[in-house]
């Protein structure tokens, strides 16, 4: 691990063995539910942005841990995950606006929007690990690791609401 990685282990730590957790509890409420989720016209690609998102957040996390990693190397690595976690949410995004017909224009917007505050924090903070400095771009995964946990369990609850209905 380099040095500027050195100061966030314990960070990382704590953020990969939260959201591995809540990634599976929201896998299991899904998985309880899933005949319900699978009829519905925008769930299905909400959950899996969401899941795609939290899957993000434990990667970047435990690449943060992998010892002697470039600090470089580490902002590539992050950049390819919100790359890979974007395709779902642009997914999601374009199944909101083309499906969601229960919502008005401005709630489909708030909808597609919330999934990509964690991508741009993780975004950033690639960009910024690659080019420096490395301590800004550090606090750019952080929050997006952070935005990760606050908008999926977000879209758990809008998944239970929506199931229950």
């Amino acid at each position: 691990m380099s040095e500027a990685l050195e100061p966030w282990k314990d960070f990382n730590v704590a953020m990969v063995g939260a959201t591995a957790a809540l990634a599976g509890l929201l896998i299991v409420a899904m998985s309880v539910n899933i005949g319900t989720i699978m009829s519905s016209a925008t769930l299905p690609a909400r959950a899996g942005a969401s899941v795609a998102t939290l899957v993000l957040a434990i990667v970047a996390g435990a690449f943060g841990l992998v010892p002697g990693q470039p600090v470089e190397l580490y902002g590539a690595e992050v950049l390819v995950g919100a790359v890979a976690a974007g395709v779902f949410q642009v997914h999601s995004m374009r199944v909101l606006a083309t499906k969601d017909r229960v919502s008005s224009k401005w709630g489909r917007f708030a909808k597609a929007t919330v999934g990509v505050l964690p991508l741009l924090g993780f975004l950033a903070g690639g960009v910024l690990l690659v080019t420096g400095p490395a301590s800004a771009g550090l606090a750019f995964v952080a929050v997006g690791s952070i935005l990760a946990v606050i908008t999926s369990i977000l879209l758990a609850w809008v998944v239970l609401v929506e199931v229950l209905r």
